[in-house]
């Protein structure tokens, strides 16, 4: 039996995306994400915040960095990614980051130009992006 990896966050854009171009025309985009949660700790209401770092790939790189801005409410589906690299001085690092597959843009219709409520879609086997402008929930 293999294991699932699945990511579900809700938050906001720390950050516009980070959008480069690697070698053979692929498109990377990458920012932070914020996700808050509250909780009543000794009777005062406590809010606690995680950073998460997303990343996403070719046509959902390109939409995400036409639509998606430094404040604005994703729902962001994807996997856990671990790698690692050596800084400079050739230390190894690890860091851990989201690898999206599909992102919704949630907020008022005034949030997004041109349109609202887009839903972006990638499968394992096809890179290529559709926006969904009926309006509807993927849920």
């Amino acid at each position: 039996m293999s294991g699932i990896n699945k990511v579900i966050l809700v938050g906001h854009l720390g950050k516009d995306p980070e959008v480069r171009h690697l070698d053979g025309g692929v498109t990377v985009a990458s920012f932070p994400l914020a996700t808050s949660e509250t909780f009543n700790k000794d009777g005062k209401r406590v809010e606690q915040t995680e950073w998460h770092n997303i990343v996403l790939w070719r046509g959902l790189a390109e939409v995400a960095s036409k639509y998606l801005q430094k404040g604005k409410l994703v729902y962001i589906e994807g996997k856990l990614r671990t790698r690692s690299f050596e800084d400079k001085e050739k230390v190894k690092k690890y860091v851990t980051e989201v690898v999206a597959e599909n992102f919704t843009m949630l907020g008022r219709k005034s949030d997004f130009e041109p349109t609202t409520s887009e839903v972006v879609h990638k499968t394992e086997d096809d890179f290529s992006t559709t926006i969904d402008n009926s309006g509807d929930l993927p849920f």
